[in-house]
């Protein structure tokens, strides 16, 4: 487990040891997902979008369905 104090502008530094693993860089937004009563941590990098790809594909409306996972996601 690694560790981190937050700074009176509520700012917090991200373990070297996690920016490398996980490939948060200057630069790279991260995005802050409560879920489940916990705080998740997602850098949204270049894999985060490679893993993206092809979730659009196939038939269906794409609009409706972020639709609905962005309804779940606010349920959470």
């Amino acid at each position: 487990m690694e560790t981190s104090i937050t700074t009176n502008k509520g700012q917090i530094v991200v373990p070297k040891k996690l920016r490398r693993k996980y490939g948060i860089r200057r630069g790279v937004k991260v995005a802050f997902i409560e879920k489940n009563g916990e705080l998740v941590i997602k850098a949204l990098n270049k894999a985060y979008f490679e893993n993206l790809a092809g979730w659009l594909k196939g038939d269906g409306d794409p609009i409706a369905e972020l639709m609905k996972e962005k309804q779940i996601e606010k349920n959470l």
